[in-house]
């Protein structure tokens, strides 16, 4: 019995599971049952013997137990429960030999489906927006799945400009294209054109989300080799979790095998089918891995495949605060066996705005009974944040809302969609916006010009301009927080070298409602003076004939190529074609269609969910 125990404490570690199963059967004595059964053995020694045979079942679940009963625990007068169905010798073989078999499937049906990806990017510069950063070379791994198509995960090709594929035992790269990118959701679909690729490839199917304690192997290509790697582990959590890319809140499942850099973008498989995607791990924590599930995997595809473009995950753009504290709900009229969430905040560009109210009890998302601390039931007594339900819905779908408000119960239907944050959370793929006048650059605030003030840039950066960045919400569609974010020194602007990182709130007296208004502003004054209103009341005045003079000066001491970035340029064209068609009455109409199906293929949609740990704060 001794022996048995020491093989199952190694059994956490041990990637010879089976050997460890049949070392505990052999150390089980069998002894014939005596007259009078002897008294019930410790629960740790009830647990060491019934584990084999829960450990050969496919599953942790009730439907699986055996009614076979260890010989000694039948000595203690201990018998089977006779609902459970009992499983054969031939099940519990076969369950051995498939646990046995799992790492060499997993390679098999990795050689022929997993690829390794090279990417070479360049990032943004928003210090300098007019430039980017040194190009860098980075890998990732990515899996073959129908339609000719390879799913990897979006940090593995942000900021790309060149994409290659290579597959295992082949010496050749070939080119890939990014077909859609969904950073929220940091997965990415890519394509390749060559036939030659595609000769012996195999697509990998997806499967569900597995069981707590179910193996996987993790497949890719992670530092330290150029071959492939297979690295075994469990599951050991399933729940909403921080995307360290995307910035968002969405379902995860944690695992124990190790996830390291390279590994991104692989399959994590469970038997022959895809459990989820590998993608980011826990700093500071040894062997702890996530990787993305397949129901999100299948609301990304399933997006591409409707829309042909990332369509983005819904929020429902509200904010809510746990009831737990019985005096709460006691003042807002909730009964004993009512549970909820208090409704703090909403936005005003949200559908709800129009439907709930601050203060509304949150009881029911689609009928699912929303307890005090904001989670709803999932699976076998586990449970996940109701903001789970929320973004599995597709754009343009309705939800059915239980709330109680002033004491009664009613019922509301509200619409979702992704909702964009008045500040971005990022900006992968895309090249920053600025404009530069006499000297003066002006730039919409983004979470990611924050981020270069360095890795701790919440204590690093503009305390006002963070604060607004991780608090504020949009009043109305297209609006942006415009900043002031430097001064390129010329004999126009001395004095006001000092006044950088401050919001441009008044421009003439007129208030910037985003940067395309502010350039608008400013190209168009016909007044003598400029002026700017800034944040903490600084002002700027100039001559605007003087300081038009001093923007190409400044420009060409500074070797920037515009004053302007390209999506301002091109709504400045696009405004000064309608002004020379308003001129021309013949070609107005021409004109104005032409523009509306510009502004219509420009358009763009990203999400953000995030739960903060302040007591209870939920963004759904």
């Amino acid at each position: 019995m001794l022996a048995a125990a020491r093989s199952l404490r190694r059994l956490s570690s041990s990637s010879s599971f089976s050997s460890s199963v049949r070392s505990l059967r052999r150390a089980l004595p069998h002894q014939p049952p005596p007259s009078a059964p002897p008294p019930l053995p410790p629960l740790r020694t009830l647990t060491r013997a019934f584990l084999p045979h829960l450990a050969a079942g496919p599953r942790f679940s009730t439907a699986s137990f055996s009614t076979s009963v260890p010989s000694p625990l039948r000595q203690c007068g201990v018998t089977a429960p006779p609902a459970i169905p009992e499983a054969t010798e031939g099940e519990e073989a076969e369950a051995l030999v498939r646990h046995d078999t799992d790492a060499y499937a997993a390679v098999e049906l990795a050689l022929d489906s997993v690829v390794k990806v090279f990417t070479v990017s360049s990032s943004p510069n928003y210090f300098l927006p007019w430039q980017n950063k040194a190009q860098r070379e980075s890998m990732g791994s990515g899996f073959v799945i129908s339609g000719r198509r390879i799913v990897t995960n979006a940090h593995v090709v942000a900021d790309h400009t060149f994409v290659l594929v290579r597959k295992h035992g082949s010496p050749t790269k070939y080119k890939a294209e990014v077909q859609a990118v969904g950073h929220e959701c940091d997965l990415a679909l890519l394509t390749v054109d060559s036939e030659e690729f595609w000769d012996g490839m195999n697509n990998l199917e997806l499967g569900d989300i597995p069981f707590l304690q179910e193996g996987v192997a993790v497949v890719g290509y992670p530092q330290g080799g150029d071959n492939i790697s297979v690295t075994k582990g469990v599951v050991s959590r399933v729940e909403p979790t921080q995307y360290a890319h995307g910035a968002s809140q969405l379902m995860a499942i944690q695992i124990d095998a190790a996830i390291n850099p390279g590994n991104s973008g692989g399959p994590a498989i469970m038997g022959d089918k895809v459990a989820g995607v590998a993608f980011q791990n826990l700093s500071g924590a040894e062997n702890i891995g996530y990787i993305i599930p397949v129901p999100i995997i299948k609301r990304f595809i399933s997006g591409v495949e409707e829309s042909g473009k990332y369509s983005g995950f819904c929020t429902l753009g509200i904010s809510c605060q746990a009831t737990e504290n019985i005096q709460l709900r006691e003042c807002f009229g909730m009964r004993l066996e009512m549970t909820g969430v208090l409704v703090s905040r909403i936005n005003p560009l949200s559908d709800a705005y129009r439907i709930l109210k601050k203060d509304d009890i949150l009881l029911e998302f689609d009928g699912v009974p929303i307890a005090n601390d904001g989670t709803v039931p999932f699976r076998n007594r586990e449970r996940i944040t109701f903001d789970h339900l929320v973004s599995m819905k597709k754009p343009g779908e309705t939800a059915v809302l239980k709330v109680l408000r002033d004491g009664k119960e009613q019922e509301l239907s509200v619409t979702l969609r992704p909702l964009q944050p008045l500040v971005p959370v990022h900006q992968f793929d895309k090249l920053p916006s600025y404009y530069i006048f006499a000297g003066f650059v002006f730039i919409p605030l983004t979470q990611p010009y924050l981020h270069e003030f360095g890795e701790d840039w919440y204590n690093n950066s503009p305390r006002r301009l963070c604060e607004r960045a991780l608090r504020e919400l949009p009043k109305k569609p297209g609006e942006q927080l415009v900043i002031l974010s430097q001064v390129l020194m010329d004999d126009i602007n001395v004095g006001y070298e000092r006044l950088a990182e401050l919001q441009v709130k008044k421009v003439n007296g007129v208030e910037v409602e985003n940067l395309k208004h502010l350039c608008s502003i400013v190209e168009n004054c016909t007044e003598e003076n400029l002026r700017f209103d800034l944040d903490d009341e600084r002002v700027i005045v100039l001559k605007y004939q003087n300081a038009r003079l001093a923007t190409s000066r400044v420009l060409k001491r500074h070797r920037i190529p515009s004053a302007m970035s390209s999506d301002l340029v091109e709504e400045q064209a696009a405004n000064d074609a309608d002004v020379s068609a308003q001129e021309k009455p013949g070609v107005v109409q021409w004109m104005r269609s032409l523009l509306g199906l510009f502004r219509f293929g420009a358009g763009s949609s990203t999400n953000k969910m995030n739960v903060r740990a302040q007591g209870f704060q939920l963004d759904v």
